[in-house]
């Protein structure tokens, strides 16, 4: 079977790949389970100081895999967590990750996006919170991150329409850092990170636990409110994982109909 992840470490930084290209990196249950342990193990390596995420190519991420899931507990398992605590996509690190975006991020995939400190996209990048289009509710701090980002009147009209933002409107919203060609972008990611790199470590990890600790004491109450309702919606709904498989096809259509 083909490693779902994989990861490279050279020069103290780790490039973590989402490998499920043939179904566009989508998260099935064996991806979503290895993407927060391959970051966990990044994080905790001596040879390590900058963790780099991308995907393979065509896609970052489209989202949760809802064909490989057959029931709405499955579906659950993905999109949400104990009450107890607040859900992410992967766990958070002592080290920055920086996300290198090399095609479409599509609702959960787009949460994993945001839940990087910072981004780098390809020119070939595209970004869609279709959570509503699909009937599904984001429940990994999307409506938090994605406000954050950008603002809230354009986070709440990407949640709301489903629409496509390409890579040049990501960056004059703020979404991501840099644009750079395709063939560039793990070249572009990397030197970042080897910037970071060159750093006092102990200095770079105080000051991103200080930004970390600053963003808990803001949005903990926030995020919390998304993951209650996202609980709540789906335990509303019957048959959920059916339904919303039979949208995943047209959503990537519309976005490829927006991007022309």
């Amino acid at each position: 079977m083909t490693d779902v992840i994989l990861t490279e470490v050279a020069d103290r930084v780790a490039v973590v790949t989402l490998n499920r290209p043939e179904a566009r990196n989508a998260l099935n249950p064996e991806l979503t389970a290895a993407l927060p342990t391959a970051i966990a193990a990044c994080d905790a390596r001596d040879d390590v100081d900058a963790i780099v995420l991308t995907g393979a190519d065509p896609a970052f991420c489209a989202g949760v895999d809802l064909k490989s899931l057959s029931t709405d507990t499955e579906v659950r398992h993905v999109v949400a967590s104990d009450a107890d605590e607040l859900i992410r996509p992967f766990p958070e690190t002592a080290k920055p990750v920086i996300g290198a975006i090399n095609g479409a991020a599509v609702t959960g995939g787009f949460e994993v996006a945001l839940t990087c400190d910072f981004l780098v996209a390809s020119e070939r990048a595209r970004f869609a919170d279709t959570h509503a289009r699909v009937g599904i509710m984001p429940g990994w701090g999307l409506t938090v991150l994605l406000a954050e980002a950008i603002g809230h009147r354009r986070a709440r009209e990407m949640s709301v329409t489903g629409n496509f933002v390409d890579a040049q409107t990501a960056l004059s919203w703020g979404l991501v850092n840099h644009v750079v060609p395709h063939e560039e972008l793990l070249a572009f990611a990397r030197q970042l990170a080897l910037d970071i790199v060159s750093n006092d470590q102990p200095g770079v990890r105080n000051v991103l636990a200080t930004y970390r600790e600053q963003e808990r004491a803001t949005d903990f109450d926030t995020r919390r409110i998304e993951l209650r309702r996202s609980q709540d919606w789906l335990a509303s709904q019957s048959g959920v994982a059916d339904e919303v498989a039979k949208r995943r096809d047209a959503i990537m259509a519309r976005g490829r109909s927006q991007q022309s």
